[in-house]
């Protein structure tokens, strides 16, 4: 891998060289603007013969590139779905300057690939210098002012206002999941002021590597589980913990006040019997590589970054990875309703490739005291195929309020996040 990036690096450097050394000396003057690398800095100033081909008075994007060229391949299937979804409305075209020289000198290109937009007047409006999302690119012209909207998709999903109530009980809902609250796995956790309930043992120990400097044996005193066998609450640290496997390969926690009952039950339900403190550091190995909860891989999405892999709590983590690393990252999650797979792999900060094209995100949000919209945490947060399948995922939640936002709107807003913002993504208390 190494050595094919540095060999990538070697093309494009030569590539730039070679189109620097045959452009004619650039006219003095003011020029529009270029963004490099997600900076803004001042474009060459393009002759008039860098006016796009004629195309019946419509918007243009020109990207000048080449064949061989990394980002420049990547931007191929970005420019194929925006020619047929904006065919009559977008004139989208390609230029191999390796093999057109005199492009790049009429363009004034100096590194590819290179996006130039247009107007319908042929007046040049802006140009970008890398990898250029699809998103991205929808994006800019609606920042330029160009009505491309006949072309767009049909209108996102928002739900402020809750289709109905949720009338649970709030001593049968999970702090954590927001899911049901099962008796025989029922966790308590006892605060200063109020207290915690949770589903399974599991979701305390999402609760706990969601805290702030949290110590484990001062946290752990304020824990009870529920005996399997009695269904009365004891002490977590007190309890024995047969740890088993669902068939899908997810753990099971049936906590025990004696050790007996454990063994007895652990005849009929194969496992292992835990102390409380080897059950914690079992929960606790596997966390989110961008806010660290822990996290169970069945419940995860996968995340490759450079040769190592690792996993985001959920689909809104996933692509926070990139953020937290500043790296590049391929992501592999499920539909939230069917469980098929959508892949996304990221370059420079957007998304360079996603698998369906089709496929969106849920932002669930909620309001603060303060009227505010924010996430609605990470049990709340999903993508999907299609947006058939993200309304029947509503559907079955009509309490969830939210809006629907792209993938490449997704990962911007991770994007945007400082180094401080990161530190206290999900943390209780402190995250905003």
């Amino acid at each position: 891998m190494k050595i094919l990036i540095v060999a990538a690096l070697a093309v494009a450097i030569a590539g730039a060289v070679a189109l620097k050394k045959r452009q004619p000396p650039q006219a003095t003057g003011s020029a529009p603007s270029t963004v490099v690398a997600g900076k803004t800095a001042e474009a060459p100033a393009a002759t008039t013969a860098s006016a796009p081909p004629a195309a019946a008075k419509l918007p243009a994007l020109i990207d000048l590139g080449a064949d061989k060229c990394i980002p420049c391949k990547m931007m191929a299937p970005v420019l194929e779905e925006l020619k047929k979804e904006y065919a009559g409305k977008l004139n989208v075209q390609f230029i191999d300057v390796w093999k057109n020289p005199d492009a790049g000198k009429r363009y004034g290109i100096e590194m590819i690939p290179t996006q130039i937009f247009y107007d319908d007047a042929g007046k040049e409006l802006f140009r970008h210098v890398g990898f250029f999302g699809k998103d991205n690119i929808l994006g800019k012209w609606k920042e330029l002012g160009v009505d491309l909207s006949g072309g767009q998709p049909s209108a996102a999903i928002v739900r402020e206002t809750p289709v109905a109530t949720d009338t649970r009980p709030r001593d049968s809902v999970c702090f954590m999941c927001d899911g049901d609250v099962n008796p025989q796995t029922k966790v308590l956790v006892k605060g200063e002021i109020e207290q915690r309930i949770l589903c399974s043992p599991h979701c305390y120990f999402i609760y706990f590597s969601s805290l702030v400097g949290a110590d484990a044996k001062m946290e752990a005193a304020k824990v009870s589980v529920t005996d399997w066998a009695s269904g009365k609450l004891v002490p977590a640290v007190t309890a024995t913990y047969l740890y088993g496997m669902d068939v899908k390969g997810r753990p099971t926690i049936k906590a025990f006040a004696v050790k007996e009952a454990a063994t007895k039950e652990q005849q009929s339900t194969p496992g292992n019997l835990l102390s409380w403190d080897v059950l914690r550091s079992k929960e606790l190995a596997t966390r989110c590589a961008f806010c660290d909860r822990a996290v169970y891989p069945e419940d995860a999405c996968g995340v490759k970054f450079g040769t190592t892999h690792g996993y985001g709590c959920c689909t809104h983590c996933a692509l926070g990875v990139a953020a937290r690393l500043k790296q590049d990252i391929e992501v592999e999650a499920k539909d939230g309703l069917t469980g098929e797979p959508i892949r996304v792999k990221t370059l420079n900060g957007m998304v360079a490739s996603l698998e369906p094209p089709a496929a969106i995100a849920w932002f669930g949000q909620k309001q603060n005291a303060e009227g505010q919209w924010v996430s609605a945490g990470c049990f709340k947060q999903g993508f999907f195929v299609s947006q058939e399948n993200l309304r029947k995922w509503l559907d079955a939640r009509p309490a969830m309020t939210g809006r629907e936002i792209t993938i490449a709107q997704a990962l911007a807003d991770k994007m945007k996040l400082s180094p401080e913002q990161i530190a206290k993504v999900c943390k209780l208390g402190e995250c905003k």
